[in-house]
């Protein structure tokens, strides 16, 4: 076997998998290797078309994971590693990085796109080699590599296509199918590596290990077997990494990157950092974590900061931007600009390709998708809600923990007796239409998955209570052809909706103008509440859910999006939780909290759906 000859020199080291792949900890598992699995925290939000193949988004996604966990072991678990594995798997077919699907409908997009079609299978791997110089330094040494396989996929009849989704198998796994298990009956034959489609090329790992340890040299300038360089290295433009590292021996400096490579099949390549790193375990246990929160509110005024000026707009041209034009662009110093747009880079909204005068800064992928003002699921209208109404009011957070009421009159001198929704949001046009912008980004974003996490195909009519711009009702007439949406809110509302219209309307949809507390539900089979109840009293919150009630009759359902309080999202339920405290008389509340609510006004059947975005989805039918 080829791995033998090293296991005996990996017995006495502290081995860690960077990955929570079941797949992989089974292949090395069963190699003998005795490994420990730490689960590589980084983001994978690396920019794809920052790379020229999707070898290479693979190879520096798997080494970002290693490095991750090479320098966040000796803080968080007290012990520094010896060798850290790290991979990433991605499918690609006609020119498109396939990754992990987010739900039914893109893992059938995915799998679709692979029907009938030959697509190539990358594995990245990065073996990162951790040790201490004799200053106390912590000394890294790269190897990465990859693995190509070639997949053909029969044709795929829509009735097998469906009936795998629903088998739920792909939705962990990269291009949405699992060759290993019943993704296999999709396949008509693969060249190259079995294992790397699974998930982790061996064959290929196990030659680097014996390059590395059965080398008769650990110069940085010897070969390894196969002509593969090997040296001491770094991590490469690791984003959160307190080094810079450039690449030695003959590399292949790549126009537009801040990095450079030299990839190809079973070629390993190395960095070597300018300065030596000291990597110390604090005797105190360093608190990071109260640190970020520490610096929390700071991180958030950046992302306003930069949304005000619109520094995404401006970046968004082709090849991107230098640092004066950049400054001239939004109207702002060139030291000021410099100092925004690299933090910026340091939270993964931007890219900075370059350094000194020549640097150039683009925009991420999230940035590019989210953070435009006109972008189809732009987030810029919530943020600058967020910025200008809720900031203020949280500043007052100790207020209203010790009163427990909305922080309005303090924070704009607004009297808080009988203050109402309309008092805050629509007091004068510029307010108003911010707060429907706000409404409409978070509804966009949002309502795909609200729309498709249960089967709605037996209601064919909904009315959409509170629709505000009518985002959601289109995302819901989108998923369900055979549905017609009326959207119901205030006539102030309503009368702005023109500045929503999609670029394609759907005559399903409809708008209806009225007061949920004051006026006739309009009739209908579902009624949707999205974002509706947590703004409302408990004492409001009974008298719309009555109102819903007494409008539904035997087999009509009420379908609610809404924040859960949850111990799996912990974080983002109960700082929303504390935001509806500052705001208004609202709150969140749990998922058995909503089951008690909808239960005593009538509705049972009750089921919840976490949709991987902020918003639950609760269905629950009328007795």
């Amino acid at each position: 076997m080829v791995l033998h000859p090293v296991i005996s020199k990996l017995i006495s080291k502290r081995v860690v998998l960077a990955s929570a792949s079941p797949r992989r900890l089974e292949i090395l598992t069963n190699t003998g290797l005795r490994f420990e699995v730490v689960p590589s925290w980084f983001k994978e939000t690396l920019d794809k078309t920052l790379f020229k193949a999707p070898y290479e988004y693979a190879v520096e996604t798997a080494k970002q994971k290693a490095m991750e966990v090479a320098q966040r072991m000796p803080f968080k678990h007290r012990k520094t590693p010896d060798i850290v594995i790290g991979a990433d798997t991605v499918v690609t077919v006609d020119g498109l990085i396939l990754e992990k699907p987010t739900d039914k409908q893109d893992a059938y997009q995915m799998l679709s796109r692979l029907s009938g079609k030959e697509h190539s299978v990358f594995t990245g791997v990065a073996i990162v080699l951790c040790s201490e110089t004799e200053g106390g330094a912590t000394e890294y040494r790269v190897v990465d590599f990859y693995e190509e396989t070639k997949v053909k996929f029969a044709e795929l009849s829509e009735e097998m296509l469906w009936e795998y989704i629903n088998s739920g198998e792909p939705m962990d796994k990269a291009g949405g199918y699992g060759i290993q298990a019943l993704g296999g009956m999709l396949v008509e034959y693969v060249h190259g590596d079995f294992l790397n489609v699974v998930g982790f090329p061996l064959n290929h790992f196990c030659k680097q290990l014996s390059a590395i340890y059965n080398s008769p040299s650990e110069s940085p300038t010897d070969k390894v077997k196969g002509g593969d360089s090997v040296g001491t290295a770094g991590p490469r433009a690791l984003e959160n990494s307190p080094s810079q590292c450039t690449r030695t021996g003959g590399a292949d400096h790549r126009e537009g990157s801040d990095f450079s490579s030299s990839h190809s099949a079973g070629r390993a390549t190395v960095q070597e950092q300018n300065m030596p790193t000291c990597t110390k375990n604090s005797s105190q246990g360093f608190p990071h974590n109260i640190v970020d929160m520490l610096d929390g509110f700071k991180v958030s005024k950046t992302l306003f900061t930069a949304c005000k000026l619109k520094v995404f707009d401006v970046l968004r041209v082709p090849g991107g931007l230098g640092l004066e034009a950049v400054a001239e662009r939004i109207g702002a110093s060139v030291a000021g600009t410099e100092r925004l747009l690299d933090a910026a880079v340091s939270l993964g909204l931007l890219r900075k390709l370059g350094q000194g005068e020549s640097a150039v800064y683009r925009n991420s992928e999230q940035a590019s998708r989210f953070l435009v003002t006109d972008g189809p699921l732009t987030l810029h209208g919530y943020i600058l809600h967020c910025d200008d109404l809720v900031w203020p009011l949280f500043t007052h957070l100790e207020s209203a923990v010790r009163e427990g009421t909305s922080q309005h009159q303090r924070a704009f001198g607004r009297k808080s007796k009988n203050f109402s929704f309309q008092d805050a949001y629509f007091q004068n046009d510029d307010v108003k239409m911010q707060f429907l912008n706000a409404m409409h980004s978070i509804a966009k974003v949002t309502g795909h998955d609200v729309a498709t996490a249960f089967d709605l195909s037996s209601f064919k009519t909904a009315c959409d209570v509170g629709g505000c711009t009518g985002a959601m009702a289109y995302e819901f007439a989108k998923a369900h052809p055979g549905l017609s949406v009326i959207v119901f809110d205030l006539p102030a509302v309503i009368e702005m909706r023109s500045h929503f219209q999609p670029k394609e309307p759907n005559d399903r949809v409809a708008f209806v103008a009225g007061d949920f507390f004051k006026d006739d539900l309009p009739k209908a089979d579902l009624y949707v509440l999205a974002r509706v109840l947590h703004d409302w009293s408990d004492e409001k919150v009974d008298e719309l859910l009555s109102k819903v009630s007494k409008a539904c009759t035997t087999g009509c359902a009420v379908l609610l999006a809404e924040t859960v309080l949850d111990e799996v999202k912990r974080r983002t339920s109960y700082i929303q939780s504390l935001s509806m405290l500052v705001q208004t008389e609202g709150r969140e509340r749990s998922s058995v909290q909503y089951k008690q609510l909808l239960e005593s006004h009538g509705f049972s059947l009750i089921r919840m759906c976490q949709t991987g975005n902020f918003l639950d989805a609760i269905l629950a039918y009328k007795q």
